[in-house]
């Protein structure tokens, strides 16, 4: 049985240079590093200006493939560049593809890249498209409040898209304010299970507003068998 090298800790020899290759080498790689540089920016010019964007899932495989195929090239001598050119024209050709399929069929739309879902109605949590995404509602509320989004009463629809990114319609200001749960999480550390003083009070994981609570009860939210509540907030939105 062959005993292995003993290592010497930084053999800067050993850590710039390899036995195997010699130095002329380190040319070629810059040589691929320009050829898989052009090509990537090539096929980043495909996908437009949205593979520069907040990518969707469909988009973030393509950039995944041809990074791995642009990084194995730049320095592996036994990876051929015309092996590297055929990834990256056939990548770029099947995302055209399915762009097109997408056009056609909104539903292979759908299932590629995902549909908007409803999230929050009429300042409530719609609980079945919650879970359905996985969320937490701390990743919720964290994308509410970069929407300067104080309460839940204050938002008339959010959709999450198919970009991972929230779109948010608001009610408009001539109308009152309605009140509905706090985002802030300071106010999450308020949550209690026996009401401590009368007055509407919001459910803490699907926002419902319950507003004829007495001192004392100890409610369940009809929307979600929920038995945490918060006083509501009726803060005016600004911003």
């Amino acid at each position: 049985m062959l005993l292995a090298a003993p290592i010497e800790p930084f053999d800067w020899h050993r850590l710039l240079l390899s036995d195997d290759m010699p130095p002329a080498y380190l040319g070629e790689i810059a040589f691929r590093c320009l050829v898989t540089y052009l090509l990537t920016l090539g096929a980043l010019r495909v996908t437009g200006r949205r593979g520069v964007r907040q990518l969707s899932i469909f988009e973030l495989s393509i950039i995944l493939a041809l990074g791995s195929a642009a990084g194995d090239a730049m320095f592996y001598n036994d990876v051929p560049l015309l092996h590297v050119a055929v990834v990256f024209v056939v990548v770029p050709a099947l995302y055209l593809l399915f762009n097109r399929f997408t056009e056609w069929s909104p539903r292979f739309s759908d299932w590629l890249e995902g549909a908007p879902l409803l999230l929050v109605e009429d300042g409530q949590v719609h609980m079945e498209n919650f879970r359905q995404l996985r969320l937490t509602q701390k990743e919720l509320f964290g994308e509410l409040r970069q929407h300067q989004v104080e309460h839940l009463g204050q938002v008339r629809r959010a959709y999450m898209e198919a970009t991972g990114n929230l779109s948010i319609y608001f009610y408009p200001e001539t109308e009152p304010v309605r009140p509905g749960l706090p985002t802030w999480p300071e106010r999450f550390e308020q949550l209690q299970r026996r009401i401590e003083a009368p007055g509407p009070h919001a459910c803490g994981r699907c926002g419902h507003v319950a507003t004829a609570l007495a001192k004392g009860d100890e409610p369940l939210c009809p929307t979600c068998q929920n038995d945490h509540w918060l006083p509501v907030s009726d803060a005016q939105r600004v911003g």
